[in-house]
């Protein structure tokens, strides 16, 4: 009976009659216009009013204690949610206006646990689709700095992965997350605490990673914990109770 209920259910999100497409040139700015947003049946609003603009080659990052709303706001981007009020645009083009395979191709998404599924590093780093070649995921490989400890293994790329990424090291299995994200030439890339399960010295090689993939015109918004991680960034966005809030250095 619950397996039908849910299969029954109506999609919240859904895709326009008449998806409008960016332009062939797109410039991966991400901008959000007072959007407030509450869960379904939710008594109150989980962030309100929420106005700031990520520009082609920035690295915003996102800060706040736990439950203020952070990851929220970043699964608000690729539709996971509709918002409440207000817009997001990419480009100029409201989310809600795209076709959600469009949306979701223009975009990348390292979670805040890093998560592989069973089979090989090939398989997980082509994890996008077909359109997702050979080359290109090398490319990620060597952007993500995942070549060395792959081309160190016996069979390279065509490793065997287990359940959950089991037999990697945690630097490993973000160093993988990031080239899944990656493989599919996104021109922006959410992250979810990127650094948070690593150590400083890896923490830091991510950090380095961001600043190469901003100069390469990736768009990034991040969320962290971390003020040092967070100061990497060109502009920082406080969320305190679900509203943004003036970031003062301590």
């Amino acid at each position: 009976r619950r397996i039908c209920e849910v299969l029954e259910l109506s999609p919240s999100v859904n895709d326009p009659e008449d998806p409008v497409r960016p332009e062939n040139e797109e410039k991966g700015t991400v901008e959000f216009d007072h959007v407030s947003f509450a869960y379904p049946d939710a008594g109150e609003n989980v962030l309100n009013n929420i106005t700031f603009k990520a520009k082609k080659g920035e690295t915003i990052a996102i800060i706040g204690s736990t439950g203020c709303g952070k990851t929220t706001l970043l699964n608000l981007i690729p539709r996971f949610y509709d918002v409440t009020s207000g817009s997001i645009t990419i480009d100029g083009i409201d989310v809600r206006e795209m076709s959600q395979e469009k949306l979701r191709s223009l975009i990348g998404y390292v979670p805040q646990k890093g998560v592989l599924f069973s089979g090989t590093i090939a398989s997980n780093l082509k994890f996008a689709g077909d359109q997702v070649s050979d080359e290109m995921m090398k490319e990620a490989a060597d952007i993500a700095q995942a070549v060395d400890f792959i081309e160190e293994k016996e069979e390279k790329y065509n490793s065997p992965i287990a359940q959950g990424g089991t037999n990697v090291s945690g630097g490993q299995k973000q160093r993988v997350s990031i080239a899944r994200a990656l493989a599919s030439e996104p021109a922006i890339l959410l992250a979810d605490e990127p650094t948070g399960a690593l150590d400083r010295a890896s923490g830091q090689e991510v950090l380095k990673l961001f600043r190469q993939l901003n100069e390469m015109g990736n768009t990034i918004v991040m969320i962290t914990h971390d003020l040092n991680v967070a100061k990497a960034a060109q502009r920082i966005v406080k969320i305190v109770d679900g509203q943004l809030s003036p970031y003062e250095e301590c």
